[in-house]
């Protein structure tokens, strides 16, 4: 495979001398073209480790970070949605704005067909909150899947044994 195809401008995946923000750093962001563009399919990360600070207390909140996607022309690359992740740590933002802050950087980034994020945050003062949020192309058939999956979303609650 030609070596311009395999990198596509890519900076950050293979460089040794990553910088890691630790504020919200929403240009670390890169992406790459879809090489399967007329296919409808879900690419799903899982981040275990997610952190950010209570903009109130500055305390730390801890989450999994689930983004679910269906790429239209371009896709993020992997190794910069880690940094751009990780430049949350020492952002101060409720759970619901960091979940709506994170789907809204990655459509403007992507300008994907349909995409879900879901912050599954660890409890503090006895709480946990699991905000959820999702977009569908407009005038697309993913913009009725959004609104589907969204009224229809945790009928089924999970059950919660202090995570």
């Amino acid at each position: 495979m030609n070596e311009k195809r395999e990198n596509e401008g890519l900076t950050l995946l293979g460089n040794k001398s990553t910088v890691y923000k630790k504020d919200y750093a929403p240009e670390v962001l890169e992406t790459f073209a879809n090489r399967h563009p007329g296919n409808d399919y879900f690419v799903k990360f899982n981040c275990p480790e997610f952190t950010s600070l209570c903009p109130i207390t500055g305390q730390p909140d801890f989450a999994t970070i689930y983004i679910s996607y269906v790429p239209g022309e371009r896709m993020v690359e992997s190794k910069s949605l880690k940094l751009y992740l990780y430049s949350f740590r020492d952002h101060g933002d409720f759970h619901e704005d960091c979940v709506n802050t994170i789907m809204k950087d990655l459509i403007k980034l992507m300008d994907p067909k349909y995409i879900e994020v879901w912050g599954k945050f660890t409890p503090r003062g006895g709480i946990s909150i699991d905000p959820y949020c999702n977009y569908g192309k407009p005038g697309t058939r993913w913009e009725d899947a959004a609104w589907d999956r969204l009224s229809h979303h945790d009928l089924y609650p999970e059950k919660i044994d202090n995570r």
